[in-house]
């Protein structure tokens, strides 16, 4: 269990889960309805901008002699080249202090191996795995967003397995089988560590 946090104090909160758990839903849930403010780390990476994307809000876009600039410069608490695209993502050390200078928690929503890095460096982040109710389910909503080839799929589908091996090493796992009654939990575990 983390180490309980004084009311005033600062906490890194992380949240993972494997693709399909629904983490982009509970994150935008949390963020409205905690009563701890969260400010949510916004993740630096390589891929090109999309249509609507506003940087600085939906991500900081480098280019990858950016990037590599600065995770050489040792910018990064943690940093992964995602699904094999050839783009890199990573959370900016300055992100922690962005939160801290809103007078919130860093509110991380970040991959199980970036965790795991964040985990080594901060041991006492509060960190909670978002479990999908079923494997069936996670490879469903995989398949209703229409937007993955099926060899990407089944490269998520054997990271979903790769990513539950590891669900112990954080604090919390929740199951993500209700939304309202998932982020509910979430909000009591972070309410628990917030007194």
């Amino acid at each position: 269990m983390a180490a309980r946090v004084g009311r005033n104090d600062f906490q890194i909160l992380v949240l993972s889960g494997p693709s399909g758990s629904g983490k982009t839903t509970v994150v935008e849930r949390l963020i409205n309805e905690s009563t701890v403010k969260l400010v949510k780390a916004i993740s630096a990476t390589t891929r090109p901008q999309r249509k609507g994307e506003v940087d600085g809000v939906a991500y900081y876009f480098l280019t990858t002699d950016e990037f590599v600039k600065r995770r050489d410069q040792g910018d990064f608490l943690e940093t992964a080249e995602v699904f094999g695209a050839g783009y890199w993502y990573g959370t900016l050390k300055s992100e922690i202090q962005r939160a801290k200078d809103n007078q919130g928690w860093a509110f991380l929503e970040i991959d199980v191996q970036g965790a795991l890095k964040v985990m080594e460096i901060y041991p006492e982040a509060l960190t909670i795995f978002l479990q999908p109710p079923s494997l069936e389910v996670c490879e469903q909503r995989l398949r209703n967003r229409a937007t993955d080839s099926e060899e990407t799929i089944q490269r998520r589908l054997r990271k979903v397995h790769e990513e539950l091996a590891l669900a112990d090493r954080y604090c919390y796992q929740v199951v993500n089988d209700d939304l309202d009654r998932a982020v509910d939990e979430i909000k009591t575990i972070i309410g628990k560590h917030s007194l």
